[in-house]
């Protein structure tokens, strides 16, 4: 069992940045792959970015590529998202999640983080 626990959201304006992060607990974290999804009002959830356990893969959604950084920090059992030239369509509860290899796919992941809310003012 592993528990993820995500922090570092809150209101910010368009063009600023923001660090996410999630601690996880339980199980070895670094034998996981992270990812982190975001669902914005009224859509369904998307993904964001994964990274493999050695940090050796890493992928973006196109949206946000070029503008958001996955990293991990396995001595402390953390994943980071950093964000930079924050946009309202940025929007989103954001989550991180846990699995055994890195995917744009939802069903891979199996722990999830509860979200903390992001929200890019215009």
């Amino acid at each position: 069992q592993v528990q993820l626990v995500e922090s570092g959201g809150g209101l910010v304006q368009a063009g600023d940045s923001l660090r996410l992060s999630c601690a996880a607990s339980g199980r070895t974290f670094s034998s996981y792959a992270m990812g982190w999804f975001r669902q914005a009002p009224g859509k369904e959830r998307e993904f964001v970015a994964d990274i493999s356990w050695t940090s050796g893969r890493i992928y973006y959604a196109d949206s946000v590529k070029g503008r958001f950084t996955i990293s991990r920090d396995n001595a402390k059992n953390t994943v980071y998202l950093s964000m930079n030239s924050l946009k309202p369509e940025d929007t989103a509860v954001y989550y991180c999640a846990a699995g055994p290899y890195p995917s744009y796919k939802e069903s891979v992941y199996d722990y999830w983080g509860q979200g903390t809310q992001v929200t890019v003012s215009s």
